[in-house]
């Protein structure tokens, strides 16, 4: 249980970055990056780690710089 605990500790979410122009995308890819909160090239936003979150990120990863937080 002590093993969990630290690596939520660890790991508390994501600093991304909007580094490509989505003009050319899919328009369910222009809706992950508003559902991120991401409009404008070389925007960052903090999102915690979750499930959701990670699925949004591998959908437009091409689009995306991620570090950990």
């Amino acid at each position: 249980m002590a093993t969990t605990k630290a690596a939520k500790a660890v790991s508390k979410g994501f600093i991304i970055t909007l580094q490509r122009s989505p003009i050319g995308t899919p328009q369910k890819h222009r809706r992950v990056l508003c559902g991120l909160g991401l409009r404008k090239i070389r925007q960052t936003v903090t999102r915690p780690d979750t499930l959701q979150v990670r699925g949004m990120i591998s959908k437009v990863g091409y689009l995306l710089e991620v570090r950990p937080q």
